[in-house]
């Protein structure tokens, strides 16, 4: 045969076919929940949402800041936080929100955030772990991490742990951990976490990282119970986010190509954290996952062993206490 792949890809048929597809996709996607006819209003109410210059996280922070809530934009970079915090209240007219650096990848960083806050803040009635990147390079932090681990859940879960007593004393209060659907490809090898054993092949680590997300998410729950503060974890979505930055250019090309048609907006992919943030039917509910489309469903096996869970949350104690 003379023809080639590309014949196919560029056949009038085939891409008006595509496209017909992905409008049908991008007309089924949405769930039944809408944020904007969420009437919670947040007022006197205060939140952190991690990774909020861009992508789901700027549009958690923007939804939080609408709803009147003091709103500290966690962002690693001090230029681009800047342009998402001005952009945030220039949108919503609140004035209450905030910029502090934090890098998830440096548990020093991470310490001096939460000292930081706990010194200046009195309240922290919703956390919001989004931060994470996907197709890092191979690295040991300098805490002797995989900077993976470190980024997507090691940071994160240190930070959670230090400002507990504070939201403790804030409840009630919701914890929320974007996690991914990705977390059932995912596998649980403690070595991982100093990059011991792992193969770095496509998001292979990013799958790794999502599903100790869940694991220690659910942990974290039992371990909450009766405190006030609830702790669940989130799949917003295959959403057009940065998440993909550090991949090769033809991948993120790709990646964006088809995602034009079938992959969530980053407004869409907020959509399912910021139900479990705000919404009244979401309070008390604790030590669940919830799909981007805001409905409970089962993770992955492993998600769910509990011995597993506790296992896993001692080892993450007692490394991010020794570092």
């Amino acid at each position: 045969m003379s023809w080639v792949w590309t014949d196919i890809f560029c056949h009038p048929l085939w891409v008006v076919s595509t496209v017909l597809l992905g409008l049908v996709v991008r007309a089924q996607r949405r769930g039944s929940w809408s944020p904007k006819a969420c009437t919670a209003q947040l007022k006197g109410r205060t939140a952190i949402v991690t990774g909020a210059n861009t992508g789901i996280g700027k549009f958690i922070a923007l939804d939080l800041a609408h709803r009147g809530a003091r709103v500290v934009l966690a962002c690693r970079s001090k230029e681009r936080g800047t342009k998402a915090l001005k952009e945030i209240q220039s949108i919503t007219g609140n004035t209450d929100v905030h910029l502090r650096l934090l890098d998830t990848s440096s548990l020093d960083s991470v310490r001096a955030f939460a000292e930081k806050f706990i010194e200046e803040e009195k309240a922290l009635h919703i956390l919001i772990n989004n931060a994470a990147a996907s197709g890092l390079p191979k690295e040991i932090t300098k805490d002797g991490l995989e900077i993976s681990f470190a980024t997507n859940h090691l940071g994160p879960f240190l930070l959670t742990n230090l400002l507990l007593d504070l939201m403790k004393r804030s409840a009630p209060a919701r914890i929320i951990n974007v996690s991914s659907v990705n977390h059932w490809r995912g596998k649980v090898d403690f070595s991982h976490f100093r990059g011991e054993n792992l193969v770095h092949r496509m998001d292979q680590v990013y799958n790794h990282t999502k599903l100790h997300n869940i694991i220690c998410t659910n942990e974290l729950a039992r371990r909450l119970q009766g405190t006030g503060v609830t702790a669940n974890s989130v799949h917003p979505g295959v959403v057009m986010t940065e998440v993909m930055r550090h991949y090769k250019f033809i991948i993120r090309a790709l990646f964006n190509l088809v995602g034009i048609f079938f992959f969530k907006s980053a407004e869409e992919g907020a959509v399912s954290t910021i139900y479990c943030a705000v919404a009244e039917e979401t309070e008390g509910i604790t030590g669940k996952y919830f799909d981007s489309d805001c409905s409970l469903v089962l993770p992955a096996p492993l998600a769910r062993d509990a011995a597993l869970a506790a296992k896993d949350f001692e080892i993450c104690e007692r490394l991010t206490s020794k570092l």
